[in-house]
């Protein structure tokens, strides 16, 4: 089904401006449609599926989506409402950011975000656009909302200032002071500085419409819900019978917040006001709490070890006082999230499953039973009136769109077709699933993207693609920073190996990298590119090795251990010295965890491995050309890493290029910094691997 851009019809009458063009302009030039491949620009063109919602009738699906402007370096998201076989149909207007989109239950209201007052707060419209309206006035603005299944009251969650970090906080006669002052960890946490601001929840009653000014939920308490810094709604949520809020929390401070995942499950009372730890005995992470349809169980996601933010995500429901906890996914070693009832003894989620991430039903008895299959990734899913599911879906060769899933047999429809501007004109490369022989004879899924029109008689040159993470599946999911048909349509062919250390192959293989960062998921990357090099169509003098993140590391360890295999390497936002990453990265369960320790620990041999085989030790053996980039923001890997790292290349007179972007964290967001940075990216592999 296509979708025109930008002049959706109007669903109705009544709204203004119902019928107005998208003040973005998304159509392809006579030049990127003669070229016919994927480019920076082009895919910049193309729109962005957000959060979407079955209605209460399952008879029709709100969902936002996003369009984005380089020459403006700016995005803006509408509203659309879509029904099977119909044409998706705008339903707010291009006057602001309009997103969270939510039905009442009634089926007769749609609510949502929007920016559109200056700052963000609750809006509602009817579900053909009429009647759109602002229903809250809450200062300074909410960052996100759920509104109870009766309509009565709602939540909010917003920043307070508990604590004061700020010198003119501490000094009122000193008011032009700017200091920044601690006693414990974390002073900081991925992109922002702890300054004494706290996400709480709020309730508040819905009156005449509008919703009131909130309770605040948490008071005086200095901790995060949701948690710091992701800020996921799904960690929030009412009861059905409109009574009681559950919400995830890490009530830690200090040290013990910076070493530990230790969040639990919360239940607060609206009758009472009172709030109960309802997992005070699990230890890791417990995340994301899920009413059963008649209140009396609450299904969460939970972790077992404190330190170790990639454990196996394990599936758990509880009585409604947090007794009779059952571990619904033990025999099944995949993760589990995005949990859904869909009956009082029945739930849905979705799983990573062997380089891709599939629909799973299972009972409150277990046994869990996989309902999809194919190469694809199901990403949020929801469930509306009849059992309808619709899910985001994506695939190597398109982003998200949205599917019907048939429950019982797995079979998918296809919803929307936001990009028909964009795959009308260009050509997508094959994609082709590969396992490969690994040096201790496991089998490793390889997903090897080829050029458009890819001609086996000619040679190309490769990139291995290093994962991030490091515990982060390579699956069939869409970048907009690490692209893998963007890098084929510009003539490379791409190899990306599920190395160890990712989900999707069980618990053993994605534990295995923690204290092993130089061990065994090495040598899965050289046997990938090794493989594929052997091809009589590609050109072995010419590999090039790329990554962001953990696969930043691997850029700049390969560096010192590839024998010349690559002849350009380029790391984003990479650890390089262990140490140093130790001493000022935030999140210190994380480098605990995969280091084995800290730096100090002599007794350990595990982190005295790590340590001992960190990249900047191996710097007297770099040889090759490396682009460095990364952002000033960010916290979780500091961009001293990145200028530590360029400053050795250009001492040992290593050709390298450092790029920083001031105003970026961990990833590249803002339109023109992306579009930069990949003229940067192409430009240096250009340099070394075509020219």
């Amino acid at each position: 089904m296509a979708m025109a851009v930008g002049v959706m019809a109007a669903c109705g009458d009544g709204a203004e401006k119902k019928n107005e063009a998208s003040p973005i302009d998304v159509r392809l030039t006579e030049a990127e449609i003669a070229a016919g491949i994927l480019t920076p620009e082009v895919m910049y063109k193309m729109g962005r599926i957000g959060a979407h919602r079955v209605s209460p009738d399952g008879e029709r699906v709100v969902f936002a989506a996003a369009w984005y402007s380089v020459p403006e370096n700016r995005s803006e998201t509408a509203l659309y409402i879509v029904e099977k076989g119909e044409e998706p149909k705008r339903i707010t207007d291009y006057q602001g950011n309009d997103t969270a989109p939510r039905w009442s239950a009634d089926g007769r209201t749609v609510y949502f975000l929007s920016d559109r007052s200056g700052e963000r707060q609750l809006w509602r419209a009817d579900p053909c656009g009429g009647n759109m309206r602002r229903i809250s006035d809450i200062g300074g603005g909410i960052d996100g909302y759920g509104v109870a299944p009766d309509g009565s009251r709602a939540f909010y969650t917003k920043k307070v200032r508990v604590t004061q970090q700020e010198s003119a906080d501490v000094f009122p006669d000193l008011p032009k002071s700017r200091a920044l002052i601690y006693d414990d960890l974390m002073v900081r946490h991925w992109n922002r500085w702890n300054r004494g601001d706290f996400s709480h929840i709020f309730i508040a009653e819905m009156r005449d419409g509008r919703m009131q000014e909130g309770v605040d939920i948490m008071p005086g308490e200095p901790w995060d819900a949701p948690m710091s810094p992701y800020f996921n709604i799904r960690e929030i949520a009412w009861s059905n019978n409109s009574l009681m809020l559950a919400y995830t929390c890490k009530k830690l401070t200090g040290r013990e917040y910076a070493l530990s995942t230790d969040s639990d499950i919360y239940l607060y009372d609206t009758r009472t006001g009172l709030t109960t730890n309802l997992t005070p005995e699990m230890p890791g992470y417990d995340k994301y709490p899920v009413f059963s349809p008649d209140d009396t169980q609450i299904a969460f996601m939970s972790m077992r070890r404190p330190v170790n933010e990639a454990d196996k995500q394990r599936l758990f429901v509880m009585n409604i006082d947090g007794s009779n906890k059952r571990y619904l996914t033990e025999g099944f070693d995949y993760h589990a999230d995005y949990i859904t009832w869909i009956g009082d003894d029945t739930l849905l989620f979705q799983a990573p499953i062997e380089g891709t991430h599939q629909l799973v039903r299972v009972g409150t008895a277990g046994g869990p039973v996989v309902i999809t299959a194919g190469d694809h990734d199901i990403n949020e899913f929801s469930v509306g009136g009849g059992g309808r599911i619709v899910a985001g879906v994506t695939r190597l060769t398109r982003p998200t769109e949205l599917y019907d899933i048939d429950p019982a047999t797995g079979a998918m429809e296809r919803l929307t077709d936001i990009n028909a501007h964009v795959y009308e004109h260009v050509r997508m490369g094959r994609v082709e699933k590969r396992w490969i022989t690994t040096t201790d004879n496991k089998q490793m899924l390889t997903w090897i993207v080829y050029p458009p029109d890819f001609d086996p008689a000619r040679k190309y040159p490769a990139l291995l693609y290093c994962q991030g993470g490091p515990q982060s599946t390579v699956s069939q999911s869409w970048s907009y920073r690490w692209n893998f048909q963007l890098m084929a349509a510009q003539g490379y062919i791409v190899v990306a190996p599920n190395r160890r250390g990712v989900p999707s192959f069980g618990s053993e293989w994605l534990d295995q990298i923690s204290g092993d960062y130089s061990g065994q998921n090495i040598r899965d990357y050289l046997s990938a590119i090794d493989n594929v090099a052997r091809e009589p169509f590609v050109d072995a003098a010419r590999l090039g090795c790329i990554g962001a993140s953990y696969g930043g590391y691997s850029a700049f360890y390969l560096a010192g251990i590839h024998n010349g295999r690559f002849k350009a390497f380029i790391s984003h936002n990479g650890i390089f010295n262990f140490e140093s990453m130790y001493g000022s990265t935030e999140e210190l369960f994380f480098v605990t965890n995969d280091y084995g320790g800290p730096y100090w620990d002599t007794s350990n041999p595990v982190a005295q491995r790590s340590y001992a085989n960190s990249p900047h030790t191996l710097v007297a053996r770099w040889d090759t050309p490396i682009l460095i980039t990364g952002g000033l923001l960010d916290f979780r890997v500091p961009y001293t890493q990145a200028l530590e790292a360029f400053t050795a290349a250009r001492v040992r007179e290593i050709p390298s290029r450092l790029v920083l972007f001031e105003d970026e964290a961990h990833q590249i967001f803002k339109p023109q910094n992306a579009m930069a940075w990949n003229r940067e990216f192409f430009g240096w592999l250009g340099e070394y691997l075509i020219n």
